[in-house]
């Protein structure tokens, strides 16, 4: 009966991780209007070890990448998403960046890590910022290709670790499973534009993305008869890039790991 027990708990917690990652998927796309669809997700190999279930042997993203459905896919239709992740519940939330969605900068997660001290030390605002184990991207408004040429062409050198996600280009969002562990928020977004730290928002850790303020505030907009955008207030991306670029390139060996 024990054994039975703890089986059960085990399907309930992963029941529970599924379901998350189906609303947080919903809310990404009908509350926030960003583009998501499916990443290709992880299968077993060995034991625990997980691999990325695409063709590539050594793939730089396990799990966290577009595969079937194709980028171009990424939707903001509920019906659409909630069959997605009803058919695939452990697939990753892949959010498509440019166009009218977020942007992304990403770096190695101790270079992201010094570079959040810097930006708190000289005042400066952040967005939402998303971390695995080995890297941290920073989601900033969107950008077109001639304005982060004119920005990158200013600096002395750009470490070929710093990564900048713009149109055509994406990022797994939490709390979405990676082969490099799971999505979570280290700068949690929050209703009406204000970033915090992690832990900030109700279940940030676990891809929480209301505060229960702003569940009371939405339904009493509701009753009035008015709405009002919840999508995360965005930095421009200009007012990061000098730090992005001088904290990627004197973190020693790139940073690639942050040990929790």
């Amino acid at each position: 009966m024990r054994e039975i027990l703890g089986r059960r708990r085990k399907l309930s917690l992963r029941r529970g991780d599924r379901s998350a990652v189906l609303t947080a998927a919903l809310a990404y796309a009908t509350e926030w209007q960003w583009p998501v669809l499916p990443g290709v997700g992880l299968r077993p190999d060995g034991g625990r070890v997980r691999r990325c279930s695409c063709p590539q042997p050594d793939c730089a993203a396990p799990g966290a990448h577009p595969f079937d459905p194709g980028l171009l896919a990424a939707t903001t239709d509920a019906r659409m998403v909630r069959w997605w992740w009803t058919d695939r519940p452990d697939a990753p939330v892949v959010l498509a960046t440019g166009g009218r969605a977020p942007c992304a900068v990403s770096l190695p997660a101790v270079a992201g890590a010094r570079a959040l001290a810097a930006f708190d030390r000289a005042g400066i605002r952040l967005g939402p910022v998303v971390a695995t184990p080995t890297r941290w991207a920073l989601l900033v408004a969107p950008y077109s290709l001639e304005v982060l040429g004119e920005l990158l062409h200013r600096q002395d050198w750009v470490p070929g670790s710093l990564l900048f996600h713009g149109e055509g280009g994406f990022v797994a969002l939490p709390p979405s499973p990676t082969g490099a562990g799971r999505v979570r928020w280290e700068r949690a977004p929050l209703p009406g534009g204000r970033g915090g730290p992690a832990g900030s928002v109700n279940g940030a850790s676990g891809g929480g993305i209301r505060t229960f303020r702003g569940d009371r505030t939405e339904r009493a907009e509701r009753r009035e008869g008015t709405t009002r955008s919840t999508a995360p207030w965005l930095p421009d991306v200009s007012a990061l890039v000098d730090v992005l670029v001088e904290e990627s390139a004197g973190t020693p060996g790139g940073g690639s790991r942050l040990a929790y």
